[in-house]
């Protein structure tokens, strides 16, 4: 049985706040996660639990057990009673747990209704530091959900070709993306080969005839499904001009390799986008495991106009990590002369280096480590 490290930060939260709602994209194991926890269970989308929870609600309102609501945008009419019961006795805390997909329907719901009642935990699927050892280059390959081909390989890429058509005929046009099945699908395609670049809005909306306003709309839902992500770019007052336009990953790994046709990790290492693939996934992976770990550092990307870059900086207030990525287990003194000048374009206070190397250096400022020591350095 595999212990998620998102499992702590839900029960620091139901120690604080009266309900929580465990939110990330479908199949990354929320439901396993939270009947781990005990209590009642309820799921929005199986016949008869909607009129079930009405029936029983008095009954379990005043119980000790918790109360578990899953697929909770799909009964959105639960949210104005919860805000009755919590505040009829706001001193109790942990009584509800709330599962959910990002929608438009949930997230009006939650903050018209449960604003300050609530707190939020964002999971994602399996990250390195959850597995055993020896399996990175499969997570990297298959990606992270565990139905996904990470704990069966013979489920890669079938599952994530069943998880994106039901996303794309069902779950987005339901939570309201304005956009035909096929035209969804032609529009995940560009995005996969945009992954690691800047998103052109404009490029593909003439592609697609469609304007970019429209893209980047499309793109919001997206971002809101958990499958993509934009990183913003860090703005610093430097003698240099910045690039401004974010940058686009998708998330999974696993989802994007299905939607390349990659079809085994020899095959991965043939694409000429290979280095974009391992940038994104250790981009991914160290977002995740901050939020596992309840750090509150927010994610950047640096690029000049003559090109000193850094693939990530974390910006906690306090403390600015500069952070490079590379697939090489023989790291050049040159590169890592390169992320010190450039980190000091924004002064930051750590500077990494992510690579394959087998062991770390390190100094007060520097560290040279490969992906699984740098995961275990970021949860802590």
């Amino acid at each position: 049985m595999i212990h998620r490290i998102f499992a702590r930060r839900v029960r620091e939260k139901l120690r604080k706040f009266p309900a929580v709602a465990i939110l990330g994209p479908r199949q990354c194991g929320k439901t396993t996660l939270a009947r781990k926890l005990g209590g009642h269970y309820f799921d929005m989308e199986t016949l008869g639990s909607e009129v079930r929870l009405d029936a029983e609600w008095d009954q379990l309102a005043d119980g000790k057990k918790l109360v578990i609501i899953d697929e909770a945008q799909q009964a959105p009419a639960v949210f104005s009673r919860l805000r009755g019961t919590i505040d009829a006795d706001r001193k109790r805390n942990g009584r509800f747990l709330l599962l959910g997909s990002v929608s438009p329907v949930l997230m009006e719901s939650v903050s018209e209704s449960l604003a300050g009642r609530l707190g939020v935990v964002d999971m994602t699927p399996l990250i390195l530091p959850e597995l055993k050892t020896g399996v990175m280059d499969d997570l990297w390959f298959r990606g992270g959900y565990p139905d996904g081909g990470i704990l069966d390989p013979e489920m890669y890429p079938e599952w994530q070709e069943s998880y994106l058509e039901a996303l794309v005929t069902r779950d987005l046009p339901t939570w309201g993306l304005p956009s035909r099945p096929r035209q969804t699908s032609r529009l995940l395609s560009m995005l996969a080969a945009m992954h690691g670049q800047p998103l052109n809005a404009s490029q593909i909306g003439a592609s697609m005839a469609l304007n970019h306003k429209t893209v980047l709309s499309y793109c919001d839902f997206l971002e809101g499904a958990y499958l993509i992500r934009r990183l913003m770019p860090f703005s610093a007052n430097i003698r240099k001009r910045l690039v401004r336009t974010p940058r686009i990953y998708w998330r999974d790994s696993g989802l994007l390799h299905a939607l390349m046709d990659v079809a085994d990790l020899d095959h991965l290492y043939r694409q000429p986008w290979l280095g974009q693939s391992w940038e994104g996934f250790v981009i991914e992976q160290t977002i995740a495991s901050l939020f596992a770990a309840g750090k509150r550092m927010r994610p950047y990307f640096l690029r000049t106009s003559d090109g000193y870059e850094l693939d990530l900086v974390l910006d906690g207030g306090t403390e600015r990590i500069a952070v490079e990525i590379k697939l090489t287990s023989n790291p050049s003194p040159a590169m890592i002369d390169r992320l010190n000048t450039t980190a000091d374009f924004i002064n930051a206070t750590r500077r990494v280096l992510v690579c394959r190397i087998a062991r770390k250096i390190e100094t007060d400022e520097l560290l040279v480590i490969n992906l699984p020591g740098w995961l275990k350095r970021v949860i802590g």
